[in-house]
Order: structure tokens, then sequence, then C-alpha cells
């Protein structure tokens, strides 16, 4: 598998969960993987698994000073990435709410992280790709942007309906400098962000029973989408947003 060779691609949030499992597949398809995230520690330990074509780098999105550094750091390497994922983000189970419940503090801190760490993740992307004559960004989405599922989650749904608008505004600015920029949608997928859900048969039950392939989704099953955007495979492909929700967003 080497439909990523030449590549050097940056996922964030990629210590664990869907970037983990992206990076990881990246790495198998020749690409050089950038293991960003705000945890050095397992950053380290994510990019020593993968081995000698694996860099960590820290980086906390809500941060511009964080997100502008570390990207000066990589192009100053010799590691300026051309495949950029969108990944990292929060979802504040317990404390997100309906909106006549919800607190400033925890709109604010979604939005921070969720939506205003993609915008830096990806301004400071296009400014490198810009450079390098092109690339591929592709962002996490969520069916909670898309239709009712996040009802009792009203900064979250807001922070992804707002990355799935910023994706079509980026695409349409910079199509015309060859860079390409998508986002994905998973469905409802079991990593540590919704071990709340997991966790309570009843919660786990009620959601799953709305995805029509019956299942929740894993963090493998975006790989391969993800592969294809960042490939040459997808160069045809910019503004558009990709489910791959087991049929949750046709309903």
């Amino acid at each position: 598998m080497t439909r990523l060779h030449g590549k050097t691609a940056l996922i964030t949030g990629s210590a664990s969960g869907i970037g983990r499992a992206v990076a990881d597949r990246f790495a198998r398809e020749g690409a050089r993987v950038i293991i960003a995230d705000r945890n050095a520690d397992a950053a380290a330990a994510v990019a020593a698994s993968i081995g000698e074509t694996a860099r960590a780098a820290v980086m906390d999105i809500s941060d511009e000073t964080s997100v502008a550094a570390a990207f000066a750091d990589l192009v100053t390497a010799g590691w300026s990435p051309d495949v950029v994922v969108a990944n990292a983000g929060v979802q504040l189970f317990g404390q997100d709410a309906k909106i006549a419940d919800l607190d400033l503090d925890v709109w604010r801190r979604t939005i921070d992280i969720n939506l205003t760490g993609t915008f830096l993740t990806v301004k400071h992307s296009v400014r490198a790709m810009l450079a390098a004559g092109g690339g591929s960004i592709i962002l996490t989405g969520s069916p909670t942007g898309l239709n009712g599922e996040g009802a009792d989650f009203t900064a979250y749904s807001a922070s992804k309906a707002g990355i799935h608008g910023l994706t079509r505004t980026v695409a349409a600015a910079y199509a015309a400098d060859g860079i390409r920029v998508n986002t994905v949608v998973p469905a409802y997928t079991e990593t540590g962000l919704v071990s709340t859900i997991s966790e309570d048969p009843e919660s786990r039950a009620a959601i799953v029973g709305r995805i029509p392939l019956g299942r929740a989704g894993t963090p493998t099953d975006v790989e391969g989408i993800m592969v294809f955007l960042a490939s040459a495979d997808g160069e045809f492909a910019t503004g558009a947003l990709f489910a791959v929700d087991g049929g949750m967003t046709s309903l």
C-alpha cells in the first residue's frame, strides 16, 4: 500500500482515537506522518511506535501561538505537510446541553477548541501549502452538524456545523491554488471521547439503533476515505462532505 508515498501528513489529535488510526494507516500507505497533539508524551509514544517515518509535534489547536510555532518548526525541519487532517476536538458530556440549560463557559470552551481550533489549524495549513504549491486538508465533521442527532449537545453541534461551512468557504477560496478541502462525517464512533455513551447500555443502544447498518462506527471505518482524499485518487474532490456513517444521516 503506497498511495501516499512522498506525502507528509499532519493529523491533529492523533495520540488517540480516530486520529491515531488515521496516522497509522497513512504511515502504512507510505506517508511521513506528524503526530500533532497537546499531550507531548502521548504524541511521542505514538510517533515512536510508528518509527522513523513519524514525528511528534506538540500543538494546542486553541492557541494560535502554539499552532504557528508548530508549523514553523516543521517547515524548518523539512516536514512541511502537504496533507493535514484537522481532527482534534472535544465533546463535553455532562456539561453541553439544550440551549436553555447551557452555560456560556461550556459553549466557549467547545467553540474555542472545535471551531476556532479547526480555523487555526486550517489557516496555518493553507499558509504552508501556498508556499509549497498545494495540498489536501481534511476536516472531521459530525452528523450532529447535519441533523437532529445533537439536540442535547448545542455547543458541539454548532461547532461541527461551523466546520462543515468552513470547508466550503476555504475550498472555494483556494481551489485555484491547488489546495483541496473536504470534510469526512463519521457516525457515532466508539473512542475514548464518547465513553459516557459507550459505557451506558441504554444510551448506546438508542444511538446505534439509529444507524441503518446496525453497529457503531470504529476509527478504522474512516481510514479509507481519508486516504482517498489525501491521495491523487481524490484530486477532483473539494468542498464536499463525505458521510461514512452507516446511513445515519440518510434518514
